[in-house]
C-alpha cells in the first residue's frame, strides 16, 4: 500500500502542532511542513533588548484552557511552566492610573457593591450599570456585537471606559464590530440564563472558586518559543523545511493534489492543512475553491507592534502592585502595557523595570509604521507621566507584527462554516483565523484538524473538510 502523504503550509504554533498530532496516528502518514520563514514559530518569538532576550510575541498562555499546558506536559515541558509573580491589573483614567475590581469575570463586577463602586466610571456610569439587572433579555439570538450587548446592557460608560478596554484589546479590535459569539459568547450565555451579565460574572466567579484552584495565566521559563522550537525539534529536518514558501495547491486530474513551492518543487499530497493566516490561504486555494478563498480575504486584520522597554536599576520599585495597565480606546499612545518585570520576574532583571507596551488595534494602524524613535518616545513619555520612571529607558526595541492579528466581526463563526464546507475533501484550515486567536485555541483546533486529515485518510464515509 502506497504511504500517505500530507502537507502542512505554516510552521507556527499551529502547524506545527497539527503535523506533530498526525505524526502520532496509527499508520502515520509522511508529514512535510513548509514554512516560508527560515525560522518555524510564527509570532512566539523572541528579540534582544540590551542584555536580555525578551518576547516578541505572547508571553503566556490561558491555564484554564487546557490544550497548550497539556501539550507543554506531553512534550517534557511541563516543569518549565511558571505562574505569574504579581495578579491584578490597573485601568488608565484621565486622573491616573486605578485598580481594576479584582473579583470581576471579564472585568464586570458580580456584586452591586462593587458596580456602585466601580474604579474609572462616574456616578451616573456606575448608575447606568447597575441598571442591568434590570434590563430585559434580547429575545432575537442571531450575533451581535459585543459593543451592541455591553452598551445595551451596561451603558456607553462602563462599555468604553471600563469593558472594551480589557475584552477588545485581546483581539486588537474595534468592540462595536467584533462578534459577541466568536469572541466571548459566555456573555450571551450569562444574559440568557442569568438575565443579568452582572449576576453572571457572580455565578462564573462562584464556579471558579469552587473549581481547582490554579493561576490564570502560565508561561514558560524560556519563553513561549520554547514550545515550538520543541515541536520542531520532535518532528526533525526530515519533516520541518524552513525558507520553503508554497505558492498554490492543485487538484491534478489523477486526484489527490499538488503543493507548488516558490523553489520550482512540486509536492504531492493526499490532504493538505493550511495553517497560515487567512489572507494566505485564500492565495493559495483560489485556484481550487473561489468561494472559499473570498470569505477568507473577507476576514480583516489588525496590524500591532510591541514596544520594549528596559529601565535602568533600581527601577523596577518604581512600577505599582500588579500586572500592568489597559487604555480605553484612543485615550493614549498604546492600548495596553505589561510590567514584565512583575509579572514574570527574573533573576537577570535585577532591579530593573522592564516593560512591554502594546500599539496598534482594528481602525489604528497606521500608528504601526511610526518610526521606532517616535513610538518609543511616546510611551516613554506617556509611562513618566503615570509612573515614577524616568524619562528614559536604558535599552528599547520595537517589533512590529503587520496584519496579525484576525478579527472576529459579527457573522464570523457563518463565514468560517462556509469556507469550511466549500473546500474540497482533504484540505484543512486551521490557525488563529478561525476557532479563536490564543496559544490553546491553536493548539487545539490543529489538533481538531489533524484528526480531520486522518479521518480522511481512513477513507471515512464522513465528508470530511
Amino acid at each position: 500500500m502506497t504511504e500517505r502523504r500530507v502537507v502542512v503550509v505554516g510552521g507556527g504554533v499551529a502547524g506545527l502542532t497539527a503535523a506533530y498530532r498526525l505524526t502520532l496516528t496509527a499508520g502515520a502518514p509522511a508529514v512535510t511542513v513548509l514554512e516560508a520563514d527560515p525560522r518555524a514559530g510564527g509570532k512566539l518569538a523572541s528579540v534582544r533588548v540590551g542584555d536580555l532576550e525578551l518576547e516578541a510575541g505572547a508571553d503566556s498562555f490561558v491555564a484554564r484552557k487546557p490544550w497548550a499546558v497539556d501539550l507543554c506536559k506531553e512534550l517534557g515541558l511541563g516543569r518549565e511552566l511558571v505562574p505569574p509573580g504579581e495578579s491584578g491589573a490597573w485601568l488608565w483614567t484621565h486622573g491616573g492610573l486605578v485598580r481594576m475590581t479584582r473579583d470581576a469575570a471579564f472585568g464586570i463586577p458580580g456584586d452591586i457593591g462593587d458596580v456602585l463602586k466601580w474604579p474609572g466610571l462616574s456616578r451616573g456610569g456606575r448608575r447606568r450599570a447597575a441598571r442591568d439587572l434590570l434590563v430585559r433579555t434580547r429575545r432575537d439570538r442571531s450575533d451581535e456585537s459585543l459593543g451592541a450587548l455591553l452598551r445595551r446592557r451596561l451603558g456607553d460608560e462602563a462599555t468604553d471606559l471600563a469593558v472594551a478596554p480589557l475584552l477588545a484589546g485581546l483581539f486588537a479590535g474595534d468592540v462595536n464590530r467584533l462578534s459577541t459569539l466568536a469572541t466571548f459568547p459566555e456573555l450571551r450565555a450569562w444574559e440568557v440564563s442569568q438575565g443579568s451579565l452582572i449576576r453572571g460574572s457572580q455565578a462564573a466567579r462562584r464556579n471558579a472558586r469552587g473549581a481547582e484552584a490554579g493561576p490564570m495565566f502560565l508561561k514558560l521559563r524560556a519563553g513561549t518559543a520554547t514550545l515550538t522550537d520543541r515541536l520542531a525539534e520532535r518532528l526533525g529536518p526530515d519533516v520541518l523545511r524552513a525558507s520553503t514558501r508554497a505558492t498554490a495547491i492543485e487538484q491534478p486530474a489523477g486526484g489527490g493534489f499538488e503543493v507548488p513551492t516558490a523553489d520550482g518543487e512540486r509536492l504531492p499530497a493526499d490532504a493538505v492543512i493550511v495553517a497560515t493566516p487567512a489572507w494566505a490561504a485564500a492565495d493559495l486555494l483560489e485556484g481550487i475553491a473561489p468561494p472559499a478563498a473570498a470569505d477568507l480575504l473577507d476576514i480583516p486584520y489588525a496590524s500591532t507592534a510591541v514596544v520594549l522597554l528596559v529601565y535602568p536599576e533600581g527601577t523596577q520599585p518604581s512600577l505599582p502592585a500588579g500586572t500592568g495597565f489597559v487604555v480605553p480606546r484612543g485615550r493614549a499612545p498604546m492600548t495596553a502595557c505589561t510590567w514584565l518585570s512583575s509579572k514574570w520576574p527574573r533573576e537577570d532583571y535585577r532591579t530593573r523595570a522592564v516593560v512591554r507596551c502594546y500599539v496598534g488595534s482594528a481602525g489604528d494602524d497606521d500608528v504601526v509604521d511610526a518610526p521606532d524613535e517616535d513610538l518609543v518616545a511616546a510611551c516613554e513619555r506617556h509611562l513618566a507621566a503615570l509612573l515614577l520612571l524616568p524619562e528614559h529607558a536604558a535599552h528599547t526595541a520595537v517589533v512590529r507584527w503587520h496584519r496579525s492579528m484576525p478579527q472576529y466581526e459579527v457573522g464570523h463563526l457563518e463565514r468560517v462554516a462556509r469556507i469550511r464546507s466549500g473546500l474540497p475533501p482533504g484540505i484543512v484550515v486551521t490557525g488563529s483565523a478561525y476557532d479563536g486567536v490564543g496559544i490553546p485555541d491553536c493548539v487545539r483546533a490543529a489538533g481538531e484538524a489533524a484528526e480531520r486529515v486522518a479521518e480522511h485518510l481512513a477513507g471515512t464515509k464522513e465528508t470530511v473538510r
